[in-house]
């Protein structure tokens, strides 16, 4: 990646907002520089501001696009050393379950895998506990984006099922969650899988399970 890209340069078609327009919670996968100089890449969802694109909300409203890490986690210790990462927009579901389940390193920030990605400034700005979980929320600003292909939209169900199943496959054994009702999930997301993936999907829930500490 050359500094021009990094550093963003509207003539290269790189910006300083979102190159999508956020809604909801997003789900990425997040790269953070590591003590030991590499790029660990975790799963990481993106909740949008209450303002429109245009950066438009009202006075009560919050428009600041943030992000909650959960546990003592890599991405969360590198925020707080390096204070930015590279938030990536990808499709691909065997990426996205290697960076969800597994320790995912890389000599680059950016993904081959990222249709996109946005270098962002993260700030804390709330942190508490749940089900003896410390989690912190991060407000995430912008500093460059480049979108890196554009792709035809389509709707595979099998994708949708691999990202919740990596949901459930990480809470396996974490008090607070009961165990059977994931188990559950997971033989759902799984016939879902069969049913409607295609073989990037099944490959995807095949790694998943090999990342689990778990059996399903």
């Amino acid at each position: 990646m050359s500094d021009e890209t990094a550093e963003g340069d509207e003539e290269n078609g790189t910006s300083t907002t979102w190159p999508v327009e956020l809604t909801g919670v997003t789900e990425t996968v997040v790269t953070t520089l590591g003590p030991n100089g590499r790029w660990n890449a975790a799963a990481l969802g993106v909740f949008a501001g209450d303002s429109d694109s245009s950066g438009d909300c009202s006075d009560n409203t919050d428009s600041r696009v943030t992000a909650t890490t959960w546990g003592r986690t890599r991405t969360r210790g590198n925020f707080h050393r390096e204070g930015e990462g590279y938030v990536q927009f990808v499709d691909d579901p065997v990426v996205f379950v290697d960076a969800a389940l597994s320790i995912l390193e890389r000599d680059d920030p950016i993904l081959e895998s990222a249709a996109a990605w946005v270098r962002v400034a993260v700030e804390p700005i709330e942190r508490g506990t749940e089900n003896g979980t410390e989690w912190e929320k991060w407000e995430l600003q912008p500093l460059a984006a480049t979108v890196e292909r554009t792709t035809v939209p389509t709707i595979n169900r099998g994708f949708g099922a691999v990202v919740e199943a990596t949901v459930a496959a990480s809470r396996l054994d974490v008090p607070g969650y009961d165990e059977e009702t994931l188990r559950d999930r997971l033989a759902y997301y799984d016939s879902v899988v069969e049913r409607a993936g295609g073989p990037r999907e099944r490959e995807a829930l095949e790694r998943a399970r090999a990342h689990s500490d778990a059996d399903w």
